[in-house]
């Protein structure tokens, strides 16, 4: 499947279509497959609260694929990515995680439109997770 950018502007405070995953112990399981990063908190639920959690917590970088999945997915395949940035500041647990996005400022340029966001990824209740920005530009 293809990514394609619109040709439209975007404009000041426009929302991006959120991004949401179900997390919990398969989601993490494959996540750590993948990046050999089979800790014991992300893995079992007694070693989360001896961590000082409700239980085992999912890989702060899965939430950071998330923000960039929520961008990519917005800006198309053909727009460049020039910085993403977030910082975390609660674990997700099990349940949704939703990676949301809103146009923060546009600029016009010889190279194209360079186009600010605020982004962020919330759990199930609504809890901001990890805020952060990025910047992109679309050509």
């Amino acid at each position: 499947m293809t990514n394609t950018q619109t040709t439209t502007i975007p404009t000041v405070g426009e929302e991006l279509r959120p991004f949401t995953r179900d997390t919990g112990f398969a989601t993490w399981n494959r996540y750590a497959a993948v990046n050999d990063e089979f800790v014991p908190i992300h893995m079992d639920d007694e070693a989360g609260r001896i961590a000082g959690q409700s239980g085992a917590f999912g890989m702060g970088n899965l939430q950071w694929s998330y923000l960039h999945n929520l961008v990519r997915q917005w800006a198309g395949d053909d727009a460049v990515i020039l910085s993403v940035s977030c910082q975390f500041r609660k674990p997700n647990t099990k349940g949704p995680v939703t990676a949301h996005g809103r146009v923060s400022s546009v600029r016009s340029s010889d190279a194209g439109t360079e186009v600010s966001l605020d982004i962020w990824t919330e759990d199930g209740v609504g809890d901001k997770l990890a805020p952060g920005s990025a910047t992109i530009l679309l050509r």
